[in-house]
């Protein structure tokens, strides 16, 4: 699934191709995908004009000039492609598409179907549920133990909580334990808070690291003009059991936590 790196870059690029333009049309080829349902929702964007293409946690978000807004969940195997006025053939796995007024496309692929688009109109709410975003400046490391403070949940599974912190998934929930040498089973509010701060600066480092090099390619993940990302070849622990960990050379090994795999180092991962 995509997580904050990945989204950050395909809003990115989005930004850059489509903000400005106007939407003449929208075609639905699978209608659960779209909500709250397709004749509301080609209704809802024929003939808005995008303002901003931003991000809230793991969603790409559209704001029209009229204050209407979609929301798009990638789920697993989404993707948002820009496509050429030229190019009018259907994507593989098409199940949205938006026609712009200058010829060009918008399409939205999924092969797995979990994906959806979302109408929000001006003043909805849809995103009270999701937690602080941990690149912004609200998530100070004051903010992060507090967050911290009396959970007993494992902190992998804390980090994976979307209420909590927005945007972080499996990658770089591993990413960021390995760095910051902390073991991914220990509970949340047990963390000293040297660990705590450690902990805030590996999360921050390993996105903005990630965001750089346009994301992780480990499955399906491509950016809006279709290519892959980069920091697959920067990762030092995520997806490696049996390697050498890069810091101490012991072997990688691989756990279950929260029904989520989760790779750590059991020698220079133990507090």
């Amino acid at each position: 699934m995509p997580e904050l790196p990945e989204v950050e870059t395909i809003a990115r690029g989005l930004s850059r191709a489509v903000v400005g333009k106007t939407i003449d049309e929208a075609k639905v080829f699978l209608p659960k995908v779209v909500l709250p349902d397709p004749a509301t929702f080609r209704a809802g964007v024929a003939g808005e004009h995008i303002c901003t293409v931003g991000r809230r946690g793991k969603f790409v978000v559209f704001t029209f000039a009229s204050g209407t807004r979609v929301a798009v969940h990638l789920r697993m195997t989404g993707r948002l492609l820009i496509r050429r006025a030229d190019d009018n053939g259907t994507y593989p796995y098409e199940n949205v598409r938006w026609l712009f007024s200058d010829g060009s496309l918008l399409s939205f692929a999924d092969i797995r179907q979990f994906g959806r688009m979302r109408l929000i109109e001006p003043g909805q709410p849809w995103d009270e549920i999701l937690g602080l975003e941990p690149l912004s400046r609200r998530f100070t490391r004051d903010r992060f133990s507090e967050l911290l403070q009396g959970r007993t949940t494992p902190i992998k599974a804390f980090l994976l909580d979307q209420r909590r912190i927005a945007g972080i998934g499996n990658i770089y929930a591993c990413e960021a334990l390995w760095e910051a040498r902390i073991r991914p089973t220990r509970a949340a509010g047990s963390l000293s808070r040297e660990r705590r701060e450690r902990l805030h600066a590996a999360l921050q480092s390993v996105l903005r690291r990630a965001i750089t090099m346009g994301g992780t390619s480990v499955d399906d993940y491509v950016n809006a003009d279709g290519e892959r990302g980069g920091f697959q070849n920067e990762l030092s622990i995520y997806g490696q059991d049996g390697e050498a960990c890069p810091r101490c050379s012991a072997a990688i090994v691989r756990t279950v936590i929260a029904q989520r795999g989760t790779w750590w180092c059991r020698s220079c991962q133990r507090s």
